[in-house]
């Protein structure tokens, strides 16, 4: 060790031998108090309430000194995470599984994905609803608003829906977002014939499809950009989507745009 650290053997031993300094005393008579006052504190107190404890007993002294001191002896507040679940909620979720993994989605129109983006205008966000289909990743509804919220989403499929005119049994994947388990949501798509789908607990993969298309759209067209009003956001929206319908070309669609895909089909 002494090798490793250019030190002789006889200043190593001499540094041993040599009686702590006044700051070093200070700092252990000091470690004693703190561990006092945090056991008095049932081992509740972080270095905050310490210090502050400490200052009320008379003792003046620096509050990164207090964490410093915490830090290197390894005192620290107990803190547990509290997860709270809701029985209620729970049992509304269980009849939403996810279906859209029953369904191959050969064809388009025979599931749908949804989800919201936030989309930065100045120092405020917007927000943009977008319904896609999972065969062809075709954009087939979307809705620009100020306010994250069921009337927000629900414009993007009466959109999807005015555009693609589905047939009764048509898979609709979300997250579990409020915005889609709203009754006035569940009811639209009741009162359409179209089955719902949801993630599971846990798995954010499983609406990879729309995360796929938002992280598209803003490497390519948002991405350092700054956006000062709704007009400007608006108008590369109008701009790209039909792009990326009928131009922009999908690996996973052996490089041709979803426009084209869906002539193949047929």
């Amino acid at each position: 060790m002494c090798r490793l650290y250019g030190v002789t053997r006889a200043g190593y031993y001499a540094w041993r031998r040599r009686p702590l300094g006044a700051r070093a005393q200070e700092d252990q008579e000091l470690a004693t108090r703190i561990a006092r006052v945090h056991a008095d504190s049932h081992h509740l107190y972080g270095s905050p309430r310490v210090h502050r404890q400490l200052q009320r007993e008379g003792l003046r002294v620096g509050k990164n000194r207090v964490a410093r001191l915490m830090r290197h002896h390894g005192i620290r507040a107990r803190v547990a995470t509290i997860r709270y679940t809701i029985p209620t909620m729970r049992r509304f979720f269980a009849d939403i599984p996810n279906r859209q993994h029953e369904h191959p989605a050969a064809l388009p129109n025979e599931v749908w994905v949804g989800d919201i983006t936030y989309l930065k205008v100045g120092a405020i966000y917007r927000y943009l609803a977008v319904v896609l289909d999972r065969c062809s990743r075709a954009v087939v509804g979307w809705s620009f608003g100020h306010r994250k919220d069921v009337a927000l989403t629900l414009r993007a499929l009466n959109r999807a829906v005015a555009n693609r005119r589905p047939i009764p049994g048509l898979v609709f994947h979300t997250d579990r977002g409020i915005e889609y388990a709203a009754n006035a949501f569940r009811a639209r798509l009741a009162e359409l014939g179209i089955t719902q789908s949801m993630n599971r607990p846990g798995k954010v993969t499983d609406n990879a499809f729309i995360e796929s298309f938002f992280h598209s759209m803003k490497s390519e067209v948002m991405h350092g950009y700054r956006f000062t009003e709704d007009r400007q956001i608006l108008s590369v929206l109008r701009s790209y989507i039909p792009f990326y319908n009928r131009s922009r070309i999908h690996s996973s669609l052996d490089y041709v745009s979803p426009a084209t895909y869906e002539k193949q089909l047929a």
